[in-house]
């Protein structure tokens, strides 16, 4: 292991992972609640050893205000999961994945409200371009089929309620080791989806093998490497870095949807993504010259905070 971590690279292979979960998801044949109840009980599950081993001490340290952060961090994934999952029954993987990673604006009203962190007219125009890019890809699927249109409203809503599950982050992980915090987020998370799944009556079992495979892997590669590399990165870098980096997602998802699912991108899609995937290198590069990012981290504190 190197003595220094980079947080940026950490960004990296959480956006790669978070790129199969949308191809994951299409290849399930379950409701999308199960879908993402699953997901969680199996990351919860993974996380269990390791944190009963060296991390359950943490627990009578935290506050009840990290508690109540903690547990609504869950809730708001728990509801991202459902529609972004939902709206991949409607739209296609390339605008869904898109829309649902459009969190600049979101990103932006939330860290300047709650954390007072100010936005250079860069920032504020490099998001203004990802708005007009997401903006096209819905003004062609409606021209498509309303359905698709209604799909990428899906997206939209459950892309503010993950921006809202990294605001809470990003108080609560500079007080809690990754384990700690992932373990109570992914298990608030958990439960609420159960209560979603037990009262809208889908069923729990059921499903085929090849079902439960696609479950678990999507609790290994796009949730425990992918949301939990976020998880980990948001205590040393701005919620609006990883939502800005996250849109490099769909470039993946497209490309994975293309060649697993045989999906086409329409020219709608394409320009409004090429759009957004140049307002993300836009900002990236103007947050780096700009705020300096206490981003190296000794080995010491990295065995101490992460896996």
């Amino acid at each position: 292991m190197n003595k220094w971590f980079n947080p940026y690279v950490a960004l990296a292979v959480g956006v790669v992972s978070v790129s199969t979960s949308a191809i994951f998801v299409k290849l399930a044949d379950a409701p999308a609640g199960v879908v993402a109840f699953y997901r969680l009980l199996f990351s919860v599950i993974i996380l269990l050893p390791i944190f009963l081993y060296k991390y359950v001490g943490e627990l009578k340290d935290i506050s009840k205000r990290d508690w109540l952060f903690s547990g609504l961090a869950g809730v708001f994934l728990a509801f991202h999961f459902i529609l972004w999952f939902e709206s991949l029954n409607y739209t296609s993987v390339a605008s869904s994945t898109v829309l649902v990673t459009l969190q600049p604006l979101f990103a932006f009203i939330g860290t300047y409200l709650f954390f007072k962190e100010r936005l250079s007219i860069k920032a504020i125009v490099s998001g203004l371009m990802a708005i007009v890019g997401s903006v096209i890809i819905s003004w062609g699927d409606f021209r498509i089929s309303g359905m698709a249109l209604f799909g990428d409203i899906l997206a939209l809503v459950a892309c503010a309620l993950v921006t809202a599950y990294l605001l809470f982050g990003q108080e609560v992980r500079k007080r809690l080791s990754l384990i700690t915090y992932t373990f109570i987020v992914y298990g608030f998370s958990c439960v609420t989806l159960l209560l979603y799944v037990l009262v809208s009556g889908e069923p729990l079992t059921g499903y085929s093998s090849t079902d439960w495979f696609w479950f678990i892997l999507l609790a290994i590669i796009p949730t425990l490497l992918g949301h939990s590399f976020f998880n980990w990165a948001v205590k040393y870098i701005s919620t609006n870095v990883i939502s800005m980096s996250i849109l490099f997602e769909p470039i993946g998802a497209a490309v994975l949807a293309y060649f697993v699912l045989h999906e086409m991108v329409t020219w709608t899609q394409f320009t409004g993504g090429l759009l957004v995937m140049l307002s993300v290198g836009y900002f990236l590069k103007d947050n780096r010259k700009s705020k300096q990012v206490e981003w190296m981290v000794t080995e010491e504190e990295e065995n101490q905070k992460c896996i």
